[in-house]
């Protein structure tokens, strides 16, 4: 994944076609850290990079335009410094438009003519490349202006493209914001790892300061973690503190399973079921009670003893936030791997309703 995006990025500087990509997946799959990976890299090779953690309250815009100004500005130092200013706060402006610049919290102008395309990238030899976090959160109206303006780009091979991690569910927004999204952008799914890759996730890095686990603590951390990157990170490292030696022990990873549990408990889990109301707790209480998913939501309101139709509003709040996702028309999973066992260590009980 990682080369394929060098190469679409080394495309799109030589002024040929490329698909932006859109890194999705659940939480906790490492989505964030490829994204830093593939811009620490790209950096390195010249290009000009702007990266933005989407806001669940705040436009896009309001944190997208300062962001592109400074790398247009960027983008102007050297020679004939205000000439390439003026070229790059147009190409700022032509971009902005696209974007549909006035929001609620912010009304961007630039005193500069839109000049058609990013003539400063072009200038230097480089490419602009946005890097966008948790782009689920942007509302379908600015996602659609954004898609344009890509799509805008992209028809007129301009040296600009779009590199995003997001949820299982961006994929359905993308296609409803502008239906020829799926062209424009790459869908890559980044998942849990296979039993090879978690094998040497949890050996090699250990191999490394000659110590080794034994296979039966190796399947017992396999077996807890579900090969999601994340866990295996908090169980391996939970497994080395309390190993008294090398090899690490099925024992050692019992007692780590304890330790890694409790502090996700307070951390990882916490901090996104604090986010809900009591009857969104309840609602993917009822889905923890189901299994770890998916599940069809008319067995979900069966729980809870209301019709599909009376908790729909609940529901899309709670995928709203982030916190649900839909694998299929009337399904319903957790974006948080291994979430139904933390809601049922802190809400043991649940009493189907009559």
């Amino acid at each position: 994944m990682i080369e394929g995006a060098a190469i679409a990025l080394d495309r799109i500087r030589g002024g040929r076609a490329a698909q932006s990509f859109v890194f999705y997946g659940l939480r906790g799959v490492g989505k964030t850290v490829l994204l830093n990976s593939i811009q620490k890299s790209a950096e390195g090779r010249g290009f000009s990079c702007v990266w933005i953690e989407a806001p669940e309250e705040k436009s896009l815009l309001a944190l997208l335009a300062p962001a592109l100004r400074a790398a247009m500005i960027g983008l102007s130092r050297g020679e004939k410094v205000r000439s390439k200013l003026g070229k790059a706060l147009q190409a700022l402006a032509g971009f902005a438009k696209a974007l549909k610049v006035k929001f609620q919290d912010i009304e961007f102008n630039v005193d500069y003519k839109p000049e058609k395309g990013v003539e400063a990238a072009e200038e230097h030899r480089t490419a602009l490349v946005l890097f966008i976090d948790e782009l689920q959160y942007v509302p379908e109206d600015q996602l659609a202006s954004l898609i344009m303006a890509l799509h805008r780009a992209n028809q007129k091979q301009l040296p600009v493209t779009l590199l995003a991690a997001d949820l299982p569910q961006l994929i359905g927004q993308m296609g409803r914001a502008k239906s020829y999204a799926e062209r424009l952008f790459k869908f890559e799914s980044i998942d849990s790892l296979d039993a090879k890759a978690a094998r040497e996730a949890l050996v090699l890095p250990a191999r490394r300061e000659k110590v080794r686990f034994e296979d039966d603590a190796i399947a017992s951390i396999l077996a807890q973690t579900k090969g999601y990157p994340y866990f295996l990170q908090e169980w391996g490292k939970h497994s080395w503190n309390v190993a008294e030696s090398s090899p690490i022990r099925k024992s050692d990873a019992e007692r780590a399973a304890v330790i890694a549990l409790a502090e996700l408990d307070n951390s990882f889990f916490r901090v996104r079921s604090d986010r809900l109301t009591a009857p969104e707790k309840r609602y993917m209480r009822a889905m923890a009670e189901l299994g770890p998913g998916p599940h069809r939501s008319g067995e979900i309101a069966g729980l809870l003893g209301k019709d599909v139709t009376a908790v729909a509003p609940l529901r899309n709040n709670i995928l709203s936030k982030g916190m649900i996702y839909s694998p299929a028309h009337g399904d319903t999973a957790f974006t948080v791997p291994l979430f139904d066992g933390y809601l049922k260590r802190i809400l043991p009980k649940f009493e189907k309703e009559p």
